[in-house]
Order: structure tokens, then C-alpha cells, then sequence
């Protein structure tokens, strides 16, 4: 078969950001007109996988595609969307491949018996779209102690039991083959929750229209198909505030699972402030307190202990003590894996995992997705920053020399030992105390990975310090002193990633992070993104020449995928850093 020539016109738009290529990568130039609107584009269905200076690059994958259909954006809005940005036509076989793996979404269908009662169901059918897939189904041996194929060949559908709801969904997504889940929610104990419109801290509460618009595409109809999901906003714009919204809505006993003990203690303070719930209530579910009550926030932490490795989680029957109509996975990236293993049966309780971000170290992404539910909203950081939701942030790196006398040390070292080596540079002690004389009206958070070079840091500018050994009581009062003014600065070890709200913070200064972890920066950053007045400035202190710029680029990707610049700046003495700090 001869091809007609394609005329230049069709084949090249040269200010259009996007180059599509047939390994379903995607580049982006950051230097072309729209790129950053592209860049915005992208976030619903592309992943980031690199970002240097001038082409950042992009990746269609199945997951991010099948959480893009699950949250209403089809193949051909995708596609719409590579076209309107693209430089050159989109390879043939990439717009194939993306219709074919979007669409597999919707052939597989679980649901429950026509008449059946919900509530007392204890099966389900799985239903196959055409003979292909089910014989496909059938043949997987993965699937042959939890799916028995219908007595009625024709119905082109398996029964599995309700308990291994979770399980079946998760391994058939390992195949390749995302279940869209059309089995109603039961609906758990009654709970009168509605929202303030005025908190008891005395400031007017009004939900805002991208908040509203969280609860919306979780809360859905409340039919099939709805009521289990995830929402991505950044840090700092009310995740929080969307769980309660929720909560609200559905008006039933909910479980709040979070991070830490202060987390707790900050979820119990806002869901007073904000709502109508009494103190008699909410429960505190921790090492420390265990109540059950309507509303109950527990942490991760006591819900995975056990005596010894070989026993069973004795806290894990917190899931099954009460009628619990939802259920709030608080930083849901960071859902430890034996929670996994609950998640998986309690498929028939409405939940939502909120977080900033879906990546996850481990690169259980894909369990979140058929576990807890596809991604249902997200929204751009730099959108939220543009309409004052979020605080204009900075980003800086300062790049500092490793002492000679580590040089030799450090060159004969083996991998980890380079990086502790690297983050470790006493000379980083030097230049924190010159930023934060440099940044006299600053509420400054100090930050870093490891506990000896924090507790010398903090020794030195008499900072209070708080690690995984501070007493919840005495790291609760170091962050209303915070809150406060009281203490201007505060050190801290990665205990402060998540779910602290610490809204007057301005300045953050990384001394040392967990090796390449953009879930840790994005997390960081996000200390300092409540709203203020001010703009908030991100310091990175980077030892020059080692494996610390390689793990502080890997870092940086998600914040580059939201459109935050990096500006490296070289210590060279006190100058340089004046102008890091203008």
C-alpha cells in the first residue's frame, strides 16, 4: 500500500508545546506559549516521569488513563487534548491504544443479584461485556478459587462471594482489567452532621465551589457506582473541610483513619469548630485513648500494631464495632499496606481517601485505585495559587560544597552511606542560620530526615524540636506555640510531613530528605500553602556533587508537574544567599 505524503500544515503546529511519540511518552517544551495551560491539560490522564530544564516528559499508562475515565474524562477528551496542544499529528497507534485501554473500563461489571437485598446479599456476579473477556476471565488462574463461572453459560458472568469483593477487583486489575463496581453501598447508623456557617472560633465558614465540587463526585447520586473514591487536592486548600462536607451529606457514623496522633487531635478540633457535632460525639481512637463513638479519627499507627510479627491486628476489629456508613483514609498515599488487607473486605462501606498525591514509593497506586476507588477530582495546585486558594510558593535550591576533610570519606563510601554522608554536611548548619536572619518576619519551619544533625540544629538556634520520640502533649503545645507566635521557629523531623496545619508558616528549610521522595516534597511544600499574605519560600539545602542532586531531581518531579520552578543558586558566601533569600 503506497501513503500519501502528509502536507506540512498537517504535520507541524511549532509553537504547540506537545510532541506525542509511539512509545506513549509525551514531551513537553516548558519554553512554548501554552505550556503551562498544557501542563494543566495533562494532569487528568498523563503521569510525570521526568522534568529538566526545557522538555519535560510525560507517560500515558493504563492507570492513569482508567482513573481519567473513572472521574468522567474519556479517551476522546484525552485525545481532544493532545491534539489541541500536539506539534505533530498523534502517532496512530498511540490514539488506538488509548481508546482501547480507556475502554476497557466498563467491561467488567460487578453487581449484585436483580432484587436482591443489599444489606443481606452475601454474593455478587462479576458480568463480562463480550465472550472474549470471559474466557479470558476464566482461564486466569489467579481467579479460579474466587470466581465460579453462572450455571447459565449465556449470562457471560461469574459469582463470587461478597467478602472477596476487594480481592477479585485487585487482582483483576493486575490483569489488566479494571472492575467498574455497581454494587449499592450499605448505608451505616444514622448521623445528624450538617456545617456551620459560622464556626465557634468565630470566623464564617462558606465551602468553597471546588470543595463542593469534591463532594459532588464522590458523594454522586448516592446509586451504583458512586459513594468510594479519592480526591486529590494540594496541601493547605481543605482537604479536611471536604471530608466533613461528605460527612454532611451522607449524615451517617463515619471512621476517620490519619497519620498521627496530632492529626487526630487537629481532625477532632476542626469537626467541632465547624460542625454541629458534640464532644460527646467524636472519639479518639489511639495508643493513648480508645473510644468508639458516632464519629471516631484513629491513626494508621494503632490500627497496624500487633505484639509480634506472627500475630494477629487485635485493632483491626475497630472496622467492624460500629455501623459505619463511611469511612475517611486521611493521606490515603500513605495507607500502610496490612490496612490494605481491611480495605479489601469492607468494599460494601461508602470511603474516600483524600491526599495530594497519588504517588506512592512503593508504587501501590493500583491498589488505592481498587481498594479504596479511582481517582474522582483532582485540580491543578498552580489553579488554586492563581484564585488565592492556596499561598504563591517559591522553590529554591541551595547547592552548598562538602567539606574537604569528608571528600575521601565520602568517595569510598557505599550508596547509603554517600547520602547520609552528603545530607549530613555541617556546613548546611551555617547557611540555615544565615537564611532565617535573612527572613526576619518569617514563621519558619526547619525540616530534615535525620534526628542527630536536628538535634544540634535546634540546640544551636534554640528552636524547640520535635521527633518521633516528643510526647504527643509536648509536640500538640510546640505547634500552638507555633500557631501562636510564640515560637518563631520550629525544627522538625519528617513526623511533620503530613496532616499538620501550621497555616502562618512562610519559610520551610529541607536540610535532608528520604532519599528521592516527591511524595515527602510535595508534602513539605505543602506545610507552608495555607493562605497568607506573603509569599512562601521553599529552601532545599543540596550538597554539590553527590548523590543528593540526583535524589533532589527525582524529588522535584510532581512539584515540576504542577507547574513549580526550581531556581538552583550556588552558596559561594553571604551575597548569594541575600539573593536566594530576596
Amino acid at each position: 500500500m503506497r501513503y500519501k505524503p502528509l502536507k506540512y500544515s498537517a504535520m507541524l503546529n511549532p509553537t504547540n508545546p506537545l510532541i506525542v511519540q509511539s512509545d506513549r511518552t509525551i514531551l513537553l517544551d516548558v519554553h512554548a506559549p501554552l505550556a503551562e495551560e498544557c501542563r494543566n491539560a495533562l494532569i487528568p490522564f498523563a503521569e510525570l516521569e521526568r522534568s529538566p530544564e526545557h522538555l519535560h516528559t510525560y507517560r500515558l499508562t493504563p492507570l492513569s488513563l482508567w482513573n481519567a475515565v473513572s472521574a468522567g474524562f474519556t479517551a476522546e477528551d484525552a485525545i481532544s487534548t493532545l491534539n489541541e496542544y500536539s506539534r505533530f499529528p498523534i502517532p496512530q497507534a498511540v490514539e488506538f491504544w488509548m481508546k482501547e485501554t480507556s475502554g476497557k473500563f466498563g467491561k467488567l461489571k460487578m453487581t449484585i443479584p436483580e432484587n436482591a437485598d443489599a444489606d443481606t446479599c452475601d454474593f455478587l456476579f462479576l458480568e463480562a461485556a463480550s465472550i472474549p473477556i470471559y474466557k479470558e476471565i476464566n482461564a486466569a488462574k489467579q481467579m479460579k478459587d474466587l470466581l465460579s463461572p453462572d450455571a447459565d453459560e449465556k449470562k457471560l458472568r461469574f459469582v463470587l462471594k461478597l467478602v472477596n469483593r476487594g480481592i477479585v477487583k485487585q487482582k483483576l486489575l493486575q490483569l489488566g482489567w479494571p472492575v467498574e463496581d455497581l454494587v449499592p453501598l450499605r448505608d451505616g447508623e444514622p448521623l445528624e452532621v450538617s456545617m456551620r456557617e459560622k464556626c465557634l472560633s468565630g470566623s464564617s465558614l462558606k465551602v468553597r465551589d471546588y470543595q463542593k465540587k469534591a463532594a459532588d463526585a464522590l458523594v454522586g447520586d448516592k446509586g451504583p457506582g458512586s459513594g468510594f473514591g479519592t480526591i486529590v487536592l494540594p496541601c493547605g486548600a481543605g482537604k479536611t473541610i471536604v471530608g466533613m462536607e461528605i460527612m454532611a451529606r451522607l449524615k451517617t457514623s463515619t471512621l476517620v483513619v490519619t497519620t498521627n496522633i496530632s492529626a487526630v487531635h487537629q481532625w477532632i478540633a476542626e469537626l467541632l469548630d465547624k460542625t454541629n457535632l458534640e464532644e460527646d460525639q467524636i472519639g479518639e481512637y489511639t495508643g493513648e485513648e480508645k473510644e468508639i463513638k458516632p464519629v471516631t479519627v484513629a491513626t494508621y499507627q494503632v490500627l497496624t500494631w500487633r505484639p509480634d510479627p506472627d500475630s494477629p491486628y487485635p485493632h483491626f476489629d475497630l472496622f467492624r464495632k460500629r455501623g459505619w456508613g463511611l469511612i475517611i483514609y486521611d493521606e490515603v498515599h500513605l495507607l500502610p499496606a496490612p490496612v490494605f488487607r481491611i480495605t479489601a473486605e469492607l468494599q460494601t462501606i461508602r470511603r474516600v481517601g483524600l491526599t495530594a498525591t497519588l504517588i506512592r514509593e512503593d508504587g501501590c497506586e493500583g491498589h488505592v485505585f481498587s481498594l479504596v476507588g479511582p481517582k474522582r477530582y483532582d485540580v491543578p495546585w498552580k489553579e488554586l495559587e492563581t484564585s488565592g486558594w492556596i499561598a504563591e510558593a517559591e522553590c529554591i535550591e541551595i547547592r552548598i560544597d562538602l567539606p574537604e576533610d569528608k571528600e575521601i570519606e565520602y568517595a569510598v563510601a557505599n550508596q547509603r552511606a554517600k547520602h547520609r554522608i552528603a545530607s549530613d554536611n555541617v556546613l548546611k548548619r551555617d547557611v540555615v542560620k544565615k537564611l532565617i536572619n535573612l527572613c526576619p518576619e518569617d514563621r519558619i519551619i526547619v525540616i530534615g530526615q535525620y534526628i542527630e544533625q536536628l538535634e544540634i540544629l535546634a540546640q544551636e538556634l534554640g528552636a524547640p524540636l520535635i521527633t518521633g520520640k516528643t510526647s504527643n502533649a509536648e509536640r500538640d503545645r510546640i505547634y500552638a506555640s507555633f500557631r501562636s507566635g510564640e515560637s518563631r521557629i520550629i525544627v522538625v523531623s519528617k513526623v511533620a510531613n503530613f496532616a499538620i496545619d501550621l497555616p502562618d508558616a512562610s519559610v520551610a528549610i529541607q536540610i535532608s530528605g528520604t532519599f528521592g521522595s516527591r511524595q515527602e516534597e510535595a508534602q513539605r511544600l505543602g506545610r507552608l500553602l495555607r493562605p497568607k499574605n506573603r509569599k512562601a519560600r521553599f529552601f532545599t539545602l543540596i550538597t554539590r556533587g553527590t548523590v543528593e542532586e540526583e535524589f533532589g531531581m527525582h524529588r522535584q518531579k510532581f512539584l515540576a508537574e504542577q507547574g513549580y520552578d526550581y531556581r538552583i543558586l550556588k552558596y559561594v558566601d553571604d551575597e548569594s544567599l541575600r539573593e536566594a533569600a530576596d
